[in-house]
C-alpha cells in the first residue's frame, strides 16, 4: 500500500507538471521543457513503481473474488499505462491521445488505490 500511494501522489505532480509543460499553468520558476523532461522521468518511475506493486500483490493476494473491482481497475491501469508508454515511445502518430491516455491512467490508479485502501486503513 505504501508503493502504491507514493505512485498515486507522484502521479499528481505528474498532473502538476505536464499542466506546465502544455502551458496551461506559468509558473515563474519552471519553464515549459524542463517540466516536460521532469514528467517523463517522474513517470517512468511510477510505471516501475505500479509494476513492482503489481507483481508484489500478485504474489501476496492473488486473484481473490472479493476483490474483483480492485483487480480490473488495476488490470486496466497496467494495459492504458503500457499503450501510453508504447504511444510516447513508439508510435508518435497517436500523440494527440497522451492526454486521454495519461488522465485514464491518473483516473485507473485513483479507484485502484481507493479500492484497496479502505480494507488496508480498516485492518491498521
Amino acid at each position: 500500500m505504501v508503493l502504491a500511494s507514493v505512485a498515486l501522489a507522484l502521479a499528481v505532480y505528474q498532473l502538476a507538471l505536464i499542466a506546465v509543460a502544455y502551458g496551461k499553468v506559468r509558473p515563474g520558476f519552471l519553464r515549459r521543457a524542463p517540466a516536460s523532461r521532469a514528467h517523463r522521468a517522474v513517470g517512468d518511475t511510477i510505471a516501475v513503481l505500479l509494476v513492482v506493486t503489481a507483481v508484489m500483490c500478485i504474489s501476496y493476494f492473488g486473484f481473490e473474488d472479493d476483490a474483483s473491482f480492485h483487480v480490473v481497475s488495476a488490470v486496466g491501469l497496467i494495459a492504458v499505462l503500457a499503450l501510453k508508454v508504447c504511444v510516447v515511445r513508439w508510435w508518435h502518430r497517436l500523440g494527440p491521445l497522451l492526454p486521454v491516455l495519461g488522465v485514464s491512467v491518473w483516473v485507473l490508479l485513483a479507484l485502484t488505490w481507493i479500492s484497496s485502501a479502505g480494507s488496508f486503513l480498516a485492518d491498521s
